[in-house]
């Protein structure tokens, strides 16, 4: 995969980030991988819980260094990050695929199941293409800090122990990849496929990567869809990037998720 500079060997010697134009909690580097210490650390992350107001206090001055916020989860009881398994030498560039040859891929694998027809309508086993960009309602990382700070945690929490890290990304999309997350291993094998989708929802609704669990994945979403229409194409590309957000989690049906994503400012993700 391609990288950028990594900063964050300079907070081995400079754990506060000061010669980066940071104010640093105390915190941790992360860079041991399944397949033993990768070259450079992976992340950072803070030591205590993130609350309300930290992302928008460190995110900014993070992205001016290199560095991208997200939440990591450290909570154990669903696997906290120290049961994470991160493959980043088996992750490929998110920029060397096509959003939608990826989903149209997924999707046909899915919908070619007769036993989903009822599932996936109003869409029948070909490919309904990508929907249409959504119109901003609000500024995406403005956007990206109030869904971070209504993480609050828990064990009823999709995030139970939400964590501020740090990442050395290109983009927000481009986080899971970065640190080679295999929350979707069940699914797909290279999140970075995974990440290519994200680039397009972020270029075309405005999302953002918040939180990472386990197998979780929250994004914010600045330009939502406006419209059930709308909506239904949005959950179109959901059922191909997830089935599970929409098989085992609530809605029976296509339409019925459709209905919880207009104007929702935040999508979550859970692979089983």
């Amino acid at each position: 995969m391609a990288t950028l500079p990594n900063p964050l060997p300079k907070l081995s010697t400079d754990p506060s980030g000061r010669t980066l134009g940071l104010q640093l909690p105390p915190g941790r580097l992360i860079d041991q991988t399944y397949d033993g210490p990768w070259p450079e650390p992976l992340l950072w992350y803070a030591e205590k819980q993130s609350a309300p107001g930290t992302w928008k206090a460190l995110g900014g001055a993070a992205a001016r260094a290199g560095l991208l916020p997200v939440l990591v989860d450290v909570g154990s009881s669903q696997g906290g990050l120290g049961d994470w398994v991160l493959l980043p030498g088996e992750t490929s560039y998110p920029g060397d695929h096509d959003v939608e040859d990826v989903l149209e891929e997924y999707w046909e694998e899915e919908a070619a199941d007769r036993e989903l027809a009822e599932d996936i309508e109003p869409f029948g086993p070909e490919w309904p293409g990508l929907a249409p960009a959504g119109t901003l309602a609000v500024d995406p990382d403005t956007c990206a800090a109030q869904v971070a700070d209504a993480v609050k945690g828990g064990r009823d929490s999709w995030i139970e122990e939400p964590h501020l890290a740090l990442v050395p990304a290109r983009r927000s999309a481009d986080i899971p990849a970065a640190i080679g997350w295999t929350g979707p291993v069940n699914y797909e094998g290279d999140v970075a496929r995974l990440c290519a989708v994200l680039r397009s929802w972020e270029d075309r609704f405005g999302i953002r990567v918040v939180a990472l669990g386990l197998d979780t994945l929250l994004v914010s979403v600045a330009a939502p869809p406006a419209t059930l229409a709308e909506a239904e194409a949005v959950a179109a590309e959901h059922f191909a990037f997830c089935p599970d957000a929409i098989m085992q989690n609530g809605p029976e049906n296509i339409r019925e998720y459709a209905e919880e994503l207009v104007g929702a400012q935040s999508w979550t993700f859970w692979w089983d």
